[in-house]
């Protein structure tokens, strides 16, 4: 149930965004333990001056198409788990829509199941009958 705000400097085509939320799902399916489906994303394009980076801090250059990934999850993952989908994203993103490594940054939060509502505003810990509500 991650949850992920995708932060760029504005003027991308809905292909290319579209891009960028379909490599990061294939990345979190396939090594972050998320099921299918289960895909939440909020684009934010910034205008000049509104998104401010480093283009050599820990890596780079950063070119303008640096896109910034926050992932908020509802569980820790492992190290090795972390790594293997910080490697599958910059490889996903390299092929579709065309991403350098070096223009990914990525930064995971944890939380606590309690700390969701999913709707009706029950809490995400709440008791579920079968149907999973």
């Amino acid at each position: 149930m991650p949850f992920t705000r995708i932060s760029l400097l504005a003027g991308k085509s809905a292909g290319y965004l579209a891009a960028i939320s379909d490599s990061l799902d294939r990345a979190l399916v396939d090594t972050f333990e998320v099921p299918e489906k289960d895909r939440f994303v909020a684009i934010h394009q910034h205008g000049p001056g509104e998104l401010v980076f480093d283009r050599t801090y820990r890596g780079g250059p950063r070119s303008d198409d640096y896109v910034f990934f926050h992932i908020t999850t509802g569980r820790a993952r492992s190290e090795e788990t972390k790594a293997r989908f910080y490697r599958r994203l910059v490889e996903n993103l390299a092929v579709s829509p065309g991403i350098r490594p070096e223009d990914v940054m990525v930064a995971l939060v944890n939380s606590a199941l309690e700390d969701w509502s999913f709707a009706s505003g029950v809490s995400a810990a709440a008791p579920t009958d079968e149907a999973g509500r």
